[in-house]
């Protein structure tokens, strides 16, 4: 990407990133899609689980986010080239 990417530019896109990270594990993105974009600064994607906790009594997927992030920044390279490090809030 010649432009830096930005926070809207991730919003924008958000769905085809998820799309792509289910057609590779739908395991997966159950664990992220009901992650909320919160901020993205020097690189870093602050995501916010704050609606989904409110579920937290099995529904709770923070383990497995945290196992299977790179997939996730490997799908947002893939439709951004651009590398970006996943955090949680």
């Amino acid at each position: 990407m010649s432009t830096e990417l930005t926070l809207s530019d991730l919003r924008k896109r958000w769905n085809e990133v998820l799309d792509l990270v289910e057609s590779q594990d739908r395991v997966i993105w159950i664990a992220y899609f009901d992650a909320r974009l919160e901020s993205f600064e020097n690189g870093r994607l602050t995501l916010d689980f704050a609606d989904s906790n409110k579920l937290a009594t099995g529904h709770n997927f923070q383990e497995a986010r945290l196992r299977h992030r790179a997939v996730l920044q490997g799908a947002i390279y893939d439709i951004f080239t651009a590398t970006v490090v996943v955090v949680e809030k």
